[in-house]
């Protein structure tokens, strides 16, 4: 008995569609089919649904979410203050079970604690406003070093550095150590006050952390910083000083100049 033998191949659709799965995983069968009409296959939308169909490209799909690239930035020590910023936010969890927040901004030259400050949640906006109050009283840095957050890759954040001229210097993803001197501060605030009490509310929190705050700053010792707290390296008052007495300075001299 003779039997007709199935001369159908479809490993050519089969390459085309599952190219087109790969690189645009939520769209559907008429989006593929345009695009390879599109390309000049004269492939009949009947061959292709079935192949479509056969490989079950109709179920939902899940794709893996694309991570941004970055370029690696390297870890130095400014010499001066408000050069480089470093910043990243913690999470735990208060007595009643409600999440907080934590953000945590230190200086790299003299690795000062500029800001602790918790919240129940802390979108971009806040971020901005603690940034804002630490520009009224201590200036802006030339740069920030932080991860890709949500916070910080926003519009939000992002239009505010424009808009003072900061330069945003992110860490590759999943490489927290490219930001290793807010890792290290990470560690002890959270051995010193995050895994040593318990909170009821945020405003324990807040309070525990600003004592916290200044204990570190004036008495934690650092052996990068030749065994001194980062206030004793470095203070910002006495930068203040001297930037005030040179402005004063400056003055006396050009009305001595103006008069003679």
């Amino acid at each position: 008995m003779w039997y007709y033998k199935s001369k159908k191949d479809d490993t050519e659709v089969i390459d085309k569609l599952s190219e087109l799965a790969k690189r645009y995983p939520t769209r559907g069968f008429d989006e593929y089919y345009l695009k390879i009409r599109r390309e000049g296959l004269k492939w009949n939308r009947k061959r292709v649904l079935r192949v479509y169909r056969e490989m079950k490209l109709s179920l939902r799909r899940k794709h893996k979410k694309r991570i941004i690239k970055r370029v690696q930035q390297p870890l130095g020590t400014p010499r001066v203050l408000n050069v480089c910023w470093s910043m990243d936010f913690m999470s735990d969890i208060l007595t009643d079970g409600r999440k907080l927040r934590v953000l945590n901004i230190m200086d790299d030259c003299n690795r000062e604690a500029l800001s602790i400050t918790a919240g129940l949640s802390y979108p971009a906006r806040a971020l901005v406003e603690t940034l804002e109050n630490l520009k009224q009283e201590i200036g802006t840095p030339k740069y920030v070093r932080c991860d890709n957050g949500p916070e910080f890759i926003s519009k939000t954040f992002v239009n505010w550095c424009e808009k003072n001229f900061i330069e945003v210097k992110y860490i590759q993803p999943g490489k927290p150590m490219q930001n290793g001197y807010i890792e290290r501060f990470n560690r002890f605030y959270r051995e010193d006050v995050l895994d040593a009490y318990y909170f009821n509310d945020v405003y324990q929190l807040q309070k525990l952390s600003d004592h916290w705050r200044d204990e570190y700053n004036y008495n934690h010792p650092h052996k990068s910083l030749g065994n001194k707290s980062p206030i004793e390296y470095r203070s910002r008052f006495d930068e203040e000083v001297n930037f005030f007495i040179k402005e004063q300075l400056n003055k006396n001299y050009l009305s001595n100049f103006m008069v003679s």
